[in-house]
């Protein structure tokens, strides 16, 4: 028979095994037994009986999204106690415009992602879906399951699987929401409205729907906390008003000793253009630890406006047999902005082209440093050698120029995304159930960068071959001098997804064993094709931009044929309650990579219920991951990523014997060893990234055990417990999975400069040590780590009647209690799985961990509904975290090493007033909890902080953890729906 899609869609919004919002439309299990028709749960494809499963299901319920007040899925999502977030709103640098989905910190690559249990349209070549596409107001719910799914879903599902549910809309409804912050800013405003309704005498049914949203910007200058980057500790300061050392007045350093023939050519002493700074145009001065704040013109919210139009339907062609169909298209523009571009590079520089621009004095230590490089390159001749590029009457020097003439740097994203599926399904007789479908997407974003600077250009106008520019000294730029040198630029994505999918499902008629349910089982086949490209502009690919980053371009495809199948297999089923179940899958999936071939995915599970009030589950489940386009084939790409270099790091050194030889092996001079304001030059640092078209697949082995408490002397109070072990080897990453891992990897941990780790490192320095984007590191990704998650989920739903009402003469009203929470036990990253070093991250953040992990995430909401009336509130807790960079107390220079509890209350009330309008207001961060604004003393360094959210160089953006932690403080929104 066919599956009853629309009682499948109650029910699946109803599993008992809990929802982050407990409201009167809560059932239990006998909710489920009043209906003899079959169901589809997340994680299998066997239509049940029941919505039991032995995997652990979290199910956040369509209302959270209302009484939350949410518009985009991120910000309920990135609430659950089993993400870590990715890309969110607040994602400007690092970000990429979008928001992506991180299940237990595994990465969103390992996360996969459906909409009505079919894969979703992707967005770059990490295959990764942007989750501003799916269509928040009309979830039905959002389905959570832990574990590696790859038998059931395919590649990708190594951390577990999200769902989300859209509903059928029967009528027409409209609506709307507007937001603005405590400080009246940042606001969002959305319109959305559905049509849905059957037809053909209840045969078909149709919901067509339709949303504009629109978020203005919110800059770190808006907020106290932000306004100011701070920093420091890393060069052994206290923590100050600090940020970048490209300054707007211009940065001169000239060349160090050079040593020809063992004879050494230094520069002349008294010299002040040797680290020089041009506060008053063409006037050197030495520079003084001066460094520019460019934090006030960054986004804290990027800006975002949204087309969202699409449809799905279905319609019984003919008795048993029945079409559907899903359309969606998808408009989303959203920009970044930085400050200014910051100019930094070695460049010739012609004395006659730039003699305007100096006054005698400087002018003059000039003509000495020309002097000197020509002694040198006589020197160089005379020994053999190759004469140095400059010639006479020109210097090399490297510069730093904020261009704050050519306004900051703007990054604009406009996303068109579509998907169509088509499909059948129906019944072959009485017991099995047939489905077949075709999906197409495909995402195109158009980039377009302003604000950059060409790297040809101005060298250039400094060498006399193009306009003249003048760099020294702050507004020295002139209209002509800025257009001579800025440049636009454009980058351009595309990315496709085909899916053909068939299966069978049902039972074998009703062969059983005992007493039990028949035994089910489903069995398929299945063939994708994914293929991305990245398509920089000629400036881009060349590397001649100055400000974005540049990239080279990214083609690849790659198919797979599936074949999987499940067996569900009820062993005892008896009229007391004791029942036993296991379950199976697998999937052999062939890959057209030559590298992986064909790989095996396979499950088994158990479920035992001794009496009706407990139940005990358990699964394990082997998936696996291929590699994506971008990792298989991407090109080089120059990324600034933030990192401490070991050899500009006196601690660092001094814990690790041996890492100074391996620092003047790579490059640094003796001298230099531990002058982190001589070796680097910024706190990030320039690396190229690549593809690697010889990667593996990844494989992962998840354990999970739990159990099921619905005692009957408590009705509505259901409990359930699950632990988790997940285990991912031969991991795709960087060695060290990260520039930061592999420095400590290189200097700290294998300390030969023969190695692959640290042949990165080696001949890319300048004369000083430093690492500049003249010659950046080249890292690929490699199967080379391990990364593991493993703890304890925990659930608590209870729902109660109240004899009172005071909407409802005579009646009652409900109290409603909910609890999702996640104790994690560990989460560690292993950066070359045949090294004993284990990056142990539970509990912890900053330069290896990245985003805080906190050993306790839980989400809580009590609702009161009285008849037409709801009032709830919701509470979210973060335990405490450790900074994890133990070469560094950031303690000593008035930092801080341990981020405390964090605790967020939101209320919301809405009200029915009647069966046509519903009105709903609420407040987000009630206590208005934010980083706290930090005083300074005359000279800008810190001398009060606030509280712990606050930090310094150990942080990701705007001071803080944006993505994690509150930034925008207090927050009112207030909506409307009309249902006609």
């Amino acid at each position: 028979m066919l599956i009853n899609r629309k009682k499948a869609s109650l029910l699946a919004s109803t599993v008992i095994f809990g929802s982050l919002v407990a409201t009167p439309v809560y059932a239990q299990d006998e909710g489920a037994s009043e209906d003899n028709g079959t169901i589809l749960v997340t994680g299998t494809r066997i239509a049940r009986q029941n919505v039991d499963t032995a995997a652990p299901i979290a199910v956040v319920d369509s209302e959270e999204f209302s009484l939350s007040g949410t518009v985009n899925v991120e910000n309920v999502v990135n609430q659950l106690p089993q993400v870590i977030p990715g890309f969110t709103s607040n994602s400007n640098n690092p970000g990429t415009g979008t928001s992506t989905l991180n299940l237990r910190g595994l990465g969103s690559a390992r996360t996969m992602v459906l909409v009505n249990g079919r894969r979703w349209m992707f967005y770059d070549t990490a295959q990764i879906v942007d989750l501003n596409t799916i269509p928040q107001f009309l979830l039905d719910g959002v389905d959570v399951v832990t574990g590696g799914a790859s038998a059931v879903y395919g590649s990708d599902a190594m951390s577990g699987v999200v769902n989300f549910r859209l509903r059928h809309v029967d009528g027409v409804e409209v609506g709307g929401q507007y937001s603005v912050t405590d400080r009246g800013d940042g606001d969002r405003y959305q319109i959305h409205g559905a049509i849905g309704t059957e037809f053909a005498d209840g045969r078909g049914r149709a919901t067509v729907f339709g949303e504009y949203y629109n978020r203005s910007s919110v800059f770190q200058g808006d907020r106290d906390f932000s306004f100011f980057a701070l920093g420091g500790e890393t060069f052994g300061l206290n923590l100050l008003q600090f940020g970048s050392s490209t300054v707007p007045q211009g940065r001169f350093n000239a060349p160090g000793s050079t040593t020809v023939d063992g004879v050494s050519y230094p520069l002349a002493s008294g010299l002040t253009i040797d680290d020089a700074l041009f506060d008053t145009p063409g006037v050197a001065r030495a520079r003084a630890g001066d460094t520019y704040n460019y934090a006030p013109v960054n986004y804290l919210q990027i800006p975002q406006e949204r087309y969202l139009i699409g449809g799905y339907a279905e319609y019984e062609i003919f008795d048993g047999v029945e079409a559907y169909t899903e359309v969606s298209f998808v408009n989303n523009r959203v920009a970044q902005e930085l400050a200014a571009t910051p100019v930094t590079g070695t460049f010739n520089i012609d004395l006659d082209t730039v003699q305007p621009f100096f006054d005698a004095a400087t002018f003059a230590q000039l003509q000495t440093l020309d002097q000197r490089e020509e002694d040198v390159n006589a020197a160089r001749i005379a020994a053999g050698l190759a004469p140095n590029q400059a010639g006479p009457g020109v210097v090399r020097a490297f510069i730093q120029r904020r261009m704050l003439e050519t306004g900051p740097r703007n990054s604009l994203d406009e996303r068109n995304a579509f998907r169509v599926l088509a499909g059948l399904r129906g019944d072959l007789g009485q017991y099995i159930n047939w489905d077949a479908y075709y999906m197409y997407a495909r995402t195109r974003n158009a980039n377009v960068q302003s604000g950059n600077i060409s790297r040809s250009a101005f060298q250039a106008g400094l060498d006399g071959t193009g306009t003249a520019i003048n760099p020294f000294g702050a507004g020295t730029l002139t209209d002509a001098m800025v257009n001579a040198v800025t440049i636009q630029a454009q980058n351009g994505d595309i990315s496709t997804l085909e899916v053909l999918t068939g299966y069978l499902s049902g039972t074998f008629g009703d062969f059983a064993i005992g007493n039990a349910a028949p035994i089910g089982f489903a069995l398929g086949g299945e063939y994708r094709r994914v293929a991305s490209r990245f398509i920089p502009d000629t400036a881009l690919s060349s590397g001649d931009v100055i400000g974005f980053n540049a990239g080279s371009p990214t083609d690849g495809a790659y198919n797979v044929h599936e074949i999987f199948g499940e067996l569900q297999i009820p062993i005892i089923e008896t009229d007391s309650g004791l029942t036993l179940d296991v379950n199976g899958a697998a999937r052999y999936s062939d890959y057209s990579l030559t590298n992986v071939g064909g790989v095996w995915a396979y499950a088994g599970g158990i479920e035992f219920s001794p009496i009706p009030d407990i139940k005990f589950r358990g699964q394990y489940q082997r998936a696996v991951r291929a590699p994506n386009v971008g990792e298989l084939f991407g090109g080089q790409a120059i990324g600034f990523p933030g990192a401490t270099d070991p050899c500009g790091n006196a601690t660092f050194l001094a814990a690790n014997p041996g890492a100074d030889a391996i620092c003047v092996a790579t490059g640094v001079p003796q001298a230099n060893l531990g002058n982190a304001a001589v070796v680097q030059l910024n706190a990030q640092i320039p690396a190229l990234f690549g593809g690697n078209p010889g990667l593996q697949e990844e494989t992962s082995d998840s354990w999970t055990f739990g159990v099921v408490l619905q005692p009957e002397a408590i009705p509505g109070l259901t409990i359930t417990a699950d632990y988790f072990d997940i285990v991912i080897e031969d991991t795709i990453s960087i060695a060290g999975g990260s520039l930061q891992g592999l420095f400590d990897l290189c200097y700290g941990d294998i300390q030969d400069v023969n190695n692959a780790a640290c042949q990165p490192f080696v001949g890319i320095r300048n004369s000083d040590g430093a690492i500049t984007v003249n010659a950046p590191p080249l890292v690929s990704s490699v199967n080379i780590a391990e990364l593991g998650v493993s703890g304890i989920d925990l659930q608590v739903n209870y729902g109660m009647d109240l004899p009172f009402s005071v909407f409802t003469s005579g009646g009652v009203s409900d109290f409603n209690i909910s609890f999702l929470g996640t104790w994690t036990e560990s989460s560690y990253f292993v950066p070359i799985a045949a090294l004993p070093r284990t990056i142990e991250c539970a509990g912890e953040f900053a330069n290896e961990c990245g985003e805080p992990t906190p050993s306790f995430k839980w989400t809580s909401r009590f609702t009161w509904v009285d008849g037409p009336f709801t009032f709830s509130t919701r509470w979210r807790h973060l335990s405490a975290v450790d900074d994890d960079d133990v070469s560094t107390d950031y303690t000593q220079f008035n930092g801080i090493e341990r981020i405390d509890a964090y605790d967020l209350i939101d209320l919301t009330m809405s009200y029915d007033w009647n069966d046509m309008i519903t009105l709903s207001v609420g407040v987000r961060n009630l206590f208005d909890t934010l980083p706290g604004a930090p005083e300074f003393d005359a000279n800008g360094f810190v001398t009060n902080r606030p509280n712990s959210l606050l930090l310094g160089d150990n942080q990701e953006q705007a001071n803080t953890y944006p993505s994690t932690y509150d930034v925008l403080g207090r927050d009112w929104f207030a909506s409307v729906l009309f249902r006609f």
